[in-house]
This record gives C-alpha cells, structure tokens and sequence, in this order.
C-alpha cells in the first residue's frame, strides 16, 4: 500500500467514538460563520457591547433560538439524505426549538439526522412501485407526514429530554467552576485531541453548552477548553529548540502553521513520537483553563480552527486580558514540561517524526492534510510523493463508475504504458465500490472528500479535468519514481510493451484490455446526429438520453438521472466534450450498453465551459467502455478533434472512433 498503517480493530470503541465526533463536526463547522456572525451581533449591540442598539438587539435573540439550530438540524439532515433529509430534518427541529426555552443544538444534532435516517427508510418502502405521475405526490406528501409528526416527536418528547440532559451537564460544569476542578478537565481533553476523539466532546457538548452560558452571560470559558492553542505550541517550541533532527528542523514551520492557521493535529506526531510530552500538553491545558477560571474570561463563540486569530475574533470585551494571559501561560508551561522531558531524553539523534506522523494518521483513520508539512512528502520527483512501495494499482472513481471515471482511466493507462509501466494496472470503480486496496485513487476535485474515507491509505489525486489534466503527467512521474530505482524506466532498451502515447490513430493504438471488450452494436449509426438541436445544457443531455431511449437500451428514469448527476458534478471532460450518464443508483433502469454521440457546431454552454461533442453513456459490466477507450483517444487528439468537428457524415465519425462494435 501507498501508506504504512497500523492495523486497529474496525469495531474498537476508538473508531466508533471517532465517526461519531467526526458526524458531530460535520454537522456545526459548516455553520461556525453563523455562530461567529451571532457572536458579532451580541458582542456590539446588546447593553453591555461595544456599540449599545435596541434594535439591532434584537438579532440576538432569533438567532440563537430559531436559525442556528435550524442550520445543525438541515445540516445533519442533510449529510444523511441530501436536500431531502435536509428538508424534513430542518422541519422536525423547529418542533425541538418550540417544546423548550434553551438553545437546542442537541435536540437539533439528534432529530435532523434521525428524521432524514426515517425518510430514506420510509422512501425505499415504495421505491420503484409508484406508477409513473404520481412520484412527486407521493415524495411530496410522504415527506410533508413524517416532518409534522417528527417535529411533534421534538415538541413533546425529544425537547424535554435533552433540555433535562442540558441542565444536568450546566449543573455539572458549574460544580467544577465553583469547586476549582474545571482544569482538570485537560487531564482528558488533551489526550483526546491526540487520538482525534476530541470532536465528539467538543462539538457534541462543549459547544452547545457554552453557546447557551453566552447567550445568558455574554460568554463563556466552555470555548476555549480545547481550542486554546498554547498547549501544543508551546511542545512545538520545545522541540525547535531541544528537538533532535528532522523534528528540530520541521518544529517552527509547524508552530506556525498550529498557532496562526488553528490546525491543532499538526502537533500531534511529536506527541506521538515523545509520549511523555502528553504531560506537557496537559499541564499547559490546565494552566490555561485556570487562568480563564481566575480572571472570569471567555469567548463569545466558538473558536474554529483553534487559530490565536480566531481566539482574539471570538474573545469577549472584558476578557481580553485573560485569554492573553491564558494562552502566554499554557504555552509557558507546556513549553517548560516539554523541554524538560526532551533534554531527558536519550533518544537516537534522528527522531522518526516519519513514523509518529503514519501513526497519527492511522489514529485518525485517513491521511492527513498537513502530514507532507512534517515529513517533506511532496517534494521529491518534481513535487510528486513518492511512495513506501511501487505503485502497482490505480483507480479513477466517479458517482457512476461507467462514464467519466472510464475515460480518464482510459488516458492515463495509455500514458502509462507509453513510459513503459505497462504492469501498471489503470481501473475505473464507482466511489460506492471501491476498497482500500488501491496505491493511488484519482477523482474530480468535487468527489475527493467522498473517496476518502473508503481509501485512506491510498495517495489522493483531484482533477478537474478528465481528459488532459496537467495531473496526469504527475502520476506518470509518481509511478517512474515509486517503481524504479533512480527514476529510469524500467529496461529502456527492450521492445516496447506499451501501447503508442495518447494523440495517435486508434488503429496505431494498442487494443483496450480484454475486459473492456464490448459486443456488437453499443454505438451505431441511427445514435450520431451530426447538428444538434438543443441550445443549452439540460436541452443536450435529454437529446442524447432520448437516443439511448429509443434504442430501447434505458427507461426513462435513466434520463432523470443523468440531470441528477450532472447536478453533483459536472461531466465536462475537456477538449469540447461532455458524457452524460446516471447516477450510480440508475443501473437499473439500464436494459443494454449503448452510447450516443451529439455534435454541436456553434457550442453550448457547459457550466462555464464550451461543449461541441455530448456522448451519452449507459453501461452493463463494462461493456461500454472500449469504446470510451476509443472516444477518449480521439479527444486527446488536437487533429482528431478538428477532424470530427469537420465531419460531414455519420460513418466519417464513427472511422474515428474505430472498430469498437467488432
């Protein structure tokens, strides 16, 4: 594999409370900018602000009661069931927000992924039996039924609990103030930052908790319990002055990047890498926490990233003392444990900050975002990673799997093996499909985030560009490094194994792979219209849907969802062309391969982007994608493309594509 991982149990407590952290953080980081916008608000025109206004006021208020709960419950719902989930789950939390007097952002984390959970269920019930005409009733009203009652479910059931839970951690939390315990709080926060189950307390109870303490105190210290970033940046500074090595060396861009750009995790190796320095953060977390408890000061919103400039935007205006003073401590201190331990130290001269860093990204459970700050990846073979091993299986993966994921795996195989790396294995895989297996996982830039999770040891490469991204160079760079020894490629001087470089003639072009043989008639002349009549682009996609209809190789729920995807992410490729295909979950209302080709002279609009070629696309087991091979071949071929767009006849545009029916 692309990545060194340490095997932990799938099923341990660990990960279980890391997904559900993750879900929480899912559902309030997109909506902080409305936190810190109610923070603003309450902050300049309440009394006690900066600059007093009655009714500028009366913001306050509705936000925090009504809006912000309204934007975690559509969130929530949404992650789970698109718009839809987002719909009803937005509706049954107004029923949480009616049955109580407290901010109810748990209520709101519970009831919108829960009622978004239900109508999914609900709609798979009917999903396939409602007769044609009668699906936007049934949606429609199925949806409207479930919400009403969810949000009564809300008013009645869920608002009470969690108001009673809420109180019960407030009375909790005021214990620890008034008893001095509230630092000791760090005795757990900060280890659990370093094992990445932070989220779930952070988000899932500090944050709704400290909101409801600012709306009644005008701030609250609850903010800055995990997000004060001295802790850490005081280990970074220990480390650029008694580290050892690579750690040394990396150590003050680190403290950088964790102090002014709030990203926490980047300290997280030398943690992992000195065990012992865990003593460092804690101290330094509870000597902030106590600082913030002796001088009474607090943020007013949350402070997210943990960034010392998000700490001061977020501050309240009579704590400005002392949350300087409070983070200028937990550095201090955390600074002085640190340096103590590592001066003890008799460690080899040479830190493996290397390892510590595959060791907090097998902690996270997927490949951290600023993991190449610490270890250099990147910077070798022309700023391309090179890999623990060789790179023997790669992936192109879109919604669908049949379309544009096909073509550009088509390409990069062809380039590929034009550099002689023709054991390479170049595959296309729907992102619903795909597996931890593969040493480098290729998407569009809008689907990355999605194929993560699915593939986390694998390299992640984003294209926006199917047919010729600059990327594509990249990889064949990556492989040449990974694969040989001194970036040669492999027995140069033996006959050529590969297949000619991308821009020749199909006919000089090798064969596609067996697998990717197709039957005969999957394109055929009564599917090539030569002048288009549509004019836009939703116009073009049921022109070149309504051709695999007739053919009678897809229904007409296919044609939906070909707009459904085209929705998601664009099927733009490049070089003048589009292929519009379903979604994933269209294939069954496909009959038979077929592929339909649409040239448009004058061009249309494509998202921005001008398209003269629209080939629609309906795949079975792979059947179509020869000729993909051969569409994309042509297309990354200047004189090719000017050959098509000057074509007068039908047979004219299927020569170019070749012998794909045979």
């Amino acid at each position: 594999m692309a990545t060194e991982t340490v095997a932990k149990p799938k099923t341990s407590v660990r990960v279980h409370v890391q997904k559900f952290g993750t879900f929480l953080s899912g559902m309030i980081m997109p909506n902080i900018g409305a936190f810190i916008a109610w923070g603003f608000i309450t902050a300049l025109f309440i009394p006690a602000g900066f600059f007093p206004n009655a009714d500028l006021a009366k913001l306050v208020g509705p936000i925090i009661t009504y809006l912000l709960p309204l934007l975690i419950g559509y969130t929530g719902g949404r992650m789970v069931y698109g718009v839809r989930g987002g719909v009803v789950g937005a509706v049954a939390t107004m029923g949480v927000i009616v049955g109580t007097d407290i901010p109810m952002f748990i209520g709101a984390m519970i009831l919108g992924p829960l009622t978004a959970w239900l109508m999914m269920k609900v709609d798979k019930i009917w999903e396939g039996r409602v007769k044609p005409g009668f699906e936007m009733l049934i949606d429609n009203f199925s949806a409207g039924i479930l919400a009403a009652i969810m949000a009564a479910v809300g008013m009645l059931v869920v608002g009470p609990v969690v108001k009673a839970f809420s109180n019960g951690a407030s009375a909790v939390v005021e214990f620890l103030v008034v008893n001095g315990l509230l630092p000791f709080t760090s005795i757990f926060i900060e280890p659990a930052k370093v094992l990445f189950l932070n989220n779930a307390v952070n988000h899932g109870i500090l944050t709704p908790l400290g909101t409801q303490q600012a709306l009644e105190q005008g701030k609250s210290i609850l903010f800055l319990l995990e997000a004060n970033p001295g802790p850490g940046f005081g280990i970074l500074l220990a480390y650029s002055f008694f580290g050892k090595g690579l750690a040394k060396a990396s150590a003050p861009g680190a403290a950088v990047i964790q102090f002014i750009g709030g990203i926490h995790e980047i300290y997280f190796p030398y943690v992992l890498m000195k065990p012992m320095t865990i003593f460092a953060a804690i101290g330094g977390g509870m000597t902030g926490i106590f600082t913030l408890v002796v001088t009474g000061a607090g943020l007013r919103s949350p402070a997210a990233p943990g960034s010392i400039i998000a700490v001061y935007a977020a501050t309240a205006r009579d704590s400005y003392v002392g949350v300087t003073l409070s983070v200028l401590f937990a550095t201090t201190v955390s600074f002085l444990i640190a340096s103590v331990i590592l001066k003890a130290s008799k460690a080899p001269a040479e830190d493996d900050l290397d390892e510590a860093t595959h060791r907090m990204e097998a902690l996270k459970g997927k490949k951290s975002s600023v993991a190449s700050a610490l270890t250099g990846a990147g910077m070798n073979a022309g700023s391309v990673a090179v890999l623990a091993g060789p790179v023997k299986n790669i992936v192109f993966a879109c919604d669908a799997g049949m379309g544009s994921s096909a073509m550009g795996a088509s390409v990069l195989r062809n380039k590929i093996k034009a550099a002689g790396f023709a054991d390479v294995k170049v595959t296309n895989s729907a992102i619903a499909n795909l597996s931890d297996t593969y040493d480098v996982v290729i998407t569009h830039q809008d689907l990355t985030e999605r194929a993560k999770p699915a593939t986390a040891s694998a390299v992640h490469v984003s294209v926006d560009n199917f047919m010729n991204s600059p990327r594509y160079d990249e990889i064949v760079e990556l492989v040449r490094a990974s694969n040989t020894d001194g970036g040669e490629a492999p027995d140069a001087g033996a006959p050529a194994t590969a297949s000619p470089a991308v821009g020749g003639t199909p006919e000089a072009t090798a064969e596609a792979p067996a697998e990717e043989a197709g039957p005969a008639g999957i394109l055929v002349a009564e599917s090539v219209i030569l002048n288009g009549a549509a004019t836009t682009r939703d116009a073009a996609i049921d022109e070149a849907g309504q051709l695999l209809l007739d053919r009678g190789a897809v229904d007409s729920g296919y044609l939906d969802a070909m707009h459904e995807r085209e929705e998601s992410v664009s099927t733009y490729m490049g070089s003048y062309l589009a292929i519009p295909h379903g979604t994933n979950a269209a294939k069954d209302h496909i009959m038979k391969s077929a592929v339909s080709v649409i040239r448009y002279p004058n061009g249309i609009d494509w998202n921005g982007k001008e398209v003269k070629f629209v080939v629609g696309v309906a795949g079975i087991n792979n059947e179509h994608l020869q000729i993909l091979s051969s569409i994309a071949k042509v297309f990354t071929n200047k004189a090719q493309v000017a050959q098509l767009e000057a074509a007068t006849t039908v047979d004219e545009v299927l020569a170019l594509f070749g012998k794909v029916n045979s």
